[in-house]
């Protein structure tokens, strides 16, 4: 069986929030999705997750592209996506959301070697100006920091 190597990031996460809590999940699909992830047409850059009024959790604004070879099956590109967690893992998320106004925001769409799409998410807080600045600054530093190094091996 060949190795998938589909990793899509959310590259923007990390700059805009500061991570609590990281949590893997499967999302439910229809046989186009899959088929689009497979070739890497998806985006989850401007996504985000929340909870309906069964307690569901859904990723919105995730986007996968139309599969070329379908036909009239095809699948919208922008619809809403169940995701996939144990009982105990939504409860806890949803009364951390609820609770103290946190976000759930995917970080990584990833095929595993079962062949099944997954998508990494993050209970997340949303980074003030300053923070972001201060990740600036270090990205920066540490830049340096290597090329210094480097001129001297």
């Amino acid at each position: 069986m060949s190795k998938n190597k589909i990793n899509i990031l959310n590259r923007k996460a990390k700059f805009q929030y500061e991570f609590l809590d990281k949590y893997t999940a499967g999302i439910k699909l229809v046989g186009t999705e899959i088929k689009a992830i497979r070739e890497g047409k998806a985006s989850i850059a401007e996504s985000f997750c929340e909870f309906n009024d069964q307690g569901e959790l859904f990723v919105i604004n995730m986007h996968i592209q139309e599969y070329s070879h379908a036909t009239y099956f095809n699948h919208d590109p922008k619809s809403e996506r169940k995701l996939l967690l144990n009982k105990k893992e939504l409860k806890k998320l949803e009364k951390e959301v609820k609770n103290t106004g946190l976000t759930i925001i995917p970080t990584r769409l990833f095929i595993n070697d079962r062949g099944f799409a997954k998508l990494n998410i993050a209970l997340a807080k949303g980074k003030k100006l300053y923070d972001k600045r201060e990740t600036i600054k270090n990205r920066d530093n540490k830049r340096a920091l290597d090329r210094i190094k480097k001129s001297y091996n």
